[in-house]
């Protein structure tokens, strides 16, 4: 079954509820958002999570866009992160030391690649990516992005392009972009997750033609902008049934 990550917690209430299903990743929003919470925030909520669920891991993810190393210090030193996820121009190198800095202590590494609607993909000083809609310009694409970041990230995230804040826009992208970005990191050992537009209307579509290892949402389980319980079970009930 695909993995599934709720992003966007905004109460330790909230963060119990969701601990409680069966779901693999919660998601803190740490960049600038309408959903941003503070360390300490996100430690109130974690210590929610692992009494909520002690005998499961749910995995405590941290969402940022180009921190400090100084900054990541800050916040992972008080909230108990699982996951960084690095949703920004973050280049392979700085990957790469955030995964040094902080293995040691269990926490993952997940790098966000932003695809636009076209399927046009965008990250790092590297610059952008074009590609057309055929299958062989999305693979020379994906290559070129990913290939950097080999051995540098725990886990790749596929998401839709925000000219704000990068993602979280609510939109989908290509998906029939997925395909070599999946291959690529099947080859690399790393899962792939996708976000962008996931609705509990559609993510079963996704999972079925598609396959990624996992999926996260965040606006597509909200109702007027605040998470909606009943919308998140619906998206983990969907996900969890496709085998």
């Amino acid at each position: 079954m695909a993995l599934v990550k709720i992003c966007g917690i905004l109460s330790a209430e909230m963060a119990e509820h969701v601990a409680k299903l069966e779901v693999d990743y919660i998601g803190f929003v740490f960049a600038r958002s309408k959903r941003q919470v503070s360390a300490a925030q996100a430690a109130e909520m974690i210590r929610s999570i692992r009494s909520a669920s002690p005998e499961r891991k749910v995995k405590a993810a941290g969402v940022f866009v180009n921190p400090t190393l100084e900054e990541l210090d800050a916040i992972v030193s008080e909230a108990p992160l699982d996951v960084v996820q690095l949703h920004g121009q973050e280049s392979a190198n700085y990957c790469r030391e955030v995964k040094s800095r902080y293995g040691a202590y269990g926490i993952e590494v997940i790098k966000v690649f932003s695809l636009s609607t076209a399927g046009a993909a965008s990250v790092g000083e590297e610059g952008a990516v074009e590609a057309e809609a055929e299958s062989d310009s999305y693979e020379s694409a994906a290559n070129k992005l990913l290939e950097p970041y080999r051995d540098a990230v725990d886990g790749v995230l596929l998401d839709t392009f925000d000219p704000l804040y990068g993602g979280g826009s609510g939109k989908t992208f290509a998906w029939d972009a997925i395909p070599p970005y999946q291959a690529w990191c099947r080859e690399a050992g790393v899962p792939l997750l996708v976000a962008g537009g996931l609705l509990p209307d559609n993510v079963s579509g996704l999972l079925e033609q598609y396959r990624p290892d996992g999926v996260d949402v965040s606006s597509g389980v909200e109702t007027d902008g605040t998470k909606d319980l009943s919308k998140i079970i619906t998206f983990v009930e969907r996900v969890k049934s496709i085998v």
